[in-house]
């Protein structure tokens, strides 16, 4: 196919309002882009009170009230005129900008897609208010200069947003969606700005009041809900002439998106991969890499050493010297990480793989790679490879019955594990609570699950362990026998026992040793459960209602998620405004301690989708580490193992099982390389 040409065309200059319409495309994508640049413009102004109001997402208008210097007379239609700003003089001012706009093209641009209307009144020379004067650009055209009746500052108003350029506007989403994104914006500039006080009105109702000088944890707290506040930590490193601080998460407190890793430099909120991947390689070996952890990051840097006039809508920066930047973040997050490490009560995660220095001179080459928990290659024999287990083909045999306890809460517990309560009681129908196991041994699942590997039947094993504790007698409450001694010999498998109360061993065949770890394997078994739909549409009536008060933000996610709950078995509603949380019904197998955990958990987002909330409830649903288990049980909860889809993982995607043969032991033992 042959590429028509077109006839030549003289060069010519663009008119005025076409060339401002280009430039709009580059800076002004949506109603959040607007607001964004005026209320830097407020910023730059020495405002210490700005005010924003929304109408419509924000796509009907937009408007920004400050207190700060205003714009004198003379100089309003110059402020819509393009390459006209009075932040920079020189070409040498470019190599230290100190605030937020510069280039001169925001004001222009916006007043090209929209009806746009600017009142001012300026500081005169001795410290008062001068005359206030009005400015109002249809479209790209004055229409209006004339006085106006301000007390003081600026007020800038958008309205109509790209009424006369149809092909953007139908890019728009709805209201709701614009408005989050607004907000979203707004909070970054309130985090960055503590001595500034910002009042949010949402069609004529204020939505957000934040007065000067509240400090960092604050504010947040004013945004993020009370569960991802209360796990944040402070950190502050000074390195390499520039200064890190901000706060971080505990890693028990991850969620499944990154939209709580917030990165400014000075105090111009950024999307920077750099610092990303530095804030990711902190928590590397402590998180998945499904998870991400929240955390607010400063970095002050000499204006020399970053350059920011690398994007239209300067929300990119390049740095001088990358390898300093990121080694200083690293070492500030992870200081921060090792003193929750410390704390008492905490438990340590693992190690991460490589300290600062060692991280830095590899990150050239690991740029695209993604955070991972690293491991030595062969340490774990088998659980290297992608599949633990081998395949075997769907059983239409019926789950038995999961098992579930009481257990002391235990320091060693996983990340995503909720401690289980002392004397915690069990409603009688709930199917996780276990049955004593009969002398005799657990009763045969009705179709025990096809290996593909014969020689690998792990489940004849176990049936044939089981049959020899029937024979001898064995009570499935007494006391399990010592470590290293081996229970109920049979067949392919043979079960050791439990390490630390919360690894089950056993042994295949004579040279080959499985270590399963016990909570994650009953969170898969758990987990395909609800995925099999054990949930959807089931619920159990609470004779007492049970009522949470919510954080704003925790009412908006409660909106999002409402019909996903109700799938999982909760009947709740809204009350009081949106103040609170009336569930009036529990799913069957959920108590409402633990509902109230859950519930928190998914509205604070740690929870994003019905996989997560699965996932949760799974993990609040399974046996605890450090709980006891009577050879019956485990040998049970294997058996239901071997029997799901995916065993190699638990949903969190840490493994269920490390096997490991004669020739990782000697590895370990250092009798070969």
């Amino acid at each position: 196919m042959t590429h028509a040409v077109s006839p030549r065309r003289q060069i010519k200059l663009l008119p005025p309002e076409l060339a401002n319409q280009i430039a709009a495309g580059e800076v002004v994508e949506r109603p959040a882009s607007v607001l964004k640049e005026l209320v830097e413009n407020s910023l730059d102004a020495g405002a210490s009170r700005i005010e924003v109001e929304l109408e419509d997402g924000g796509r009907n208008m937009v408007r920004v009230t400050d207190d700060g210097r205003g714009i004198p007379a003379d100089e309003l239609e110059l402020a819509v005129t393009r390459h006209a700003t009075s932040k920079i003089s020189g070409i040498e001012d470019l190599s230290r900008i100190s605030s937020f706009g510069f280039r001169g093209e925001a004001l222009p641009s916006i007043a090209s897609v929209s009806r746009f209307r600017m009142v001012s009144a300026p500081l005169n020379a001795a410290g008062g208010r001068g005359e206030a004067t009005s400015l109002e650009v249809d479209f790209g055209r004055v229409s209006r200069v004339g006085p106006a009746a301000l007390a003081g500052g600026t007020v800038a108003e958008v309205r109509e947003l790209f009424a006369n350029v149809p092909a953007r506007l139908k890019f728009l989403k709805s209201p709701a969606t614009e408005l989050k994104r607004a907000q979203d914006l707004l909070y970054r500039l309130i985090l960055a700005n503590p001595g500034v006080g910002f009042t949010l009105k949402l069609g004529g109702r204020t939505a957000l009041r934040v007065e000067p000088g509240m400090d960092l944890p604050r504010r947040l707290s004013l945004i993020w809900p009370p569960l991802v506040v209360e796990s944040l930590r402070p950190f502050r490193l000074e390195q390499h002439g520039m200064t890190v601080r901000g706060l971080a998460s505990n890693p028990r407190s991850s969620q499944p998106r990154a939209d709580r890793m917030l990165f400014f430099v000075n105090g111009r909120a950024v999307n920077d991969r750099l610092l990303l991947r530095a804030a990711r390689q902190a928590y590397q070996g402590r998180l998945t890499t499904r998870d991400y952890p929240q955390i607010v990051l400063f970095l002050d840097i000499d204006p020399e050493a970053v350059d920011v006039n690398v994007h239209p809508a300067k929300n990119e920066v390049r740095f001088r010297d990358e390898q300093s930047v990121f080694v200083t973040a690293l070492n500030a997050v992870g200081q921060a990480l090792n003193a929750q490490d410390a704390a008492p009560g905490t438990a340590r995660g693992a190690e991460p793989g490589d300290d600062a220095e060692h991280a830095a001179a590899e990150h050239a080459a690991q740029e695209e790679r993604p955070a991972f928990v690293s491991r030595p290659p062969g340490f774990w024999g088998a659980a290297d490879e992608m599949r633990i287990m081998p395949r075997h083909a769907p059983s239409d045999a019926p789950f038995p019955l999961p098992l579930s306890g009481n257990a002391a809460d235990n320091p060693r517990a996983d990340p995503g594990e909720t401690p289980a309560r002392p004397g915690r009681r069990e409603h009688p129908s709930d199917p996780f609570t276990p049955s004593a196991a009969p002398a005799g041994g657990l009763a045969e699942p009705a179709a025990p699950p096809a290996w593909t590997a014969p020689e690998r039947n792990h489940t004849a094993g176990l049936r044939a362990a089981e049959d020899e504790e029937a024979d001898t007698g064995q009570d499935s409450g007494a006391p399990q026998q010592a470590a290293g001694s081996a229970m109920n010999p049979a067949g392919d498998f043979r079960y050791l026992g439990q390490v630390a109360g919360t690894y089950l061993v056993l042994a295949r065949g004579r040279d080959t040793l499985l270590l399963l770890d016990q909570h994650a394997v009953h969170e898969r078994i758990m987990f395909e459960k609800f995925r099999a739909g054990g949930l959807r549409g089931t619920s159990r009536p609470l004779l007492m209602p049970l009522t949470l008060g919510l954080h704003p933000s925790e009412a908006e996610r409660f909106m999002e998620i409402r019909e996903t709950l109700g799938d999982l078995g909760f009947a709740a509603e809204l009350t009081g405004g949106g103040a609170a949380c009336r569930v009036s019904a529990l799913p069957p197998a959920m108590e409402r301690g633990d509902a109230s955990a859950f519930l928190r958990e998914a509205l604070a987002g740690r929870k994003d989708d019905l996989a997560s909330l699965w996932i949760s409830h799974a993990c609040h649903s399974a046996i605890r580490a450090g709980q006891q288990l009577t050879p019956a049980d485990a040998l049970e909860l294997v058996r239901q193992w071997l029997a799901t889809e995916e065993p190699d993982y638990c949903p969190h995607g840490r493994p269920c099982a490390v096997t490991l043969d004669p020739a990782d032991l000697e590895k370990l033992f250092k009798r070969r390389q």
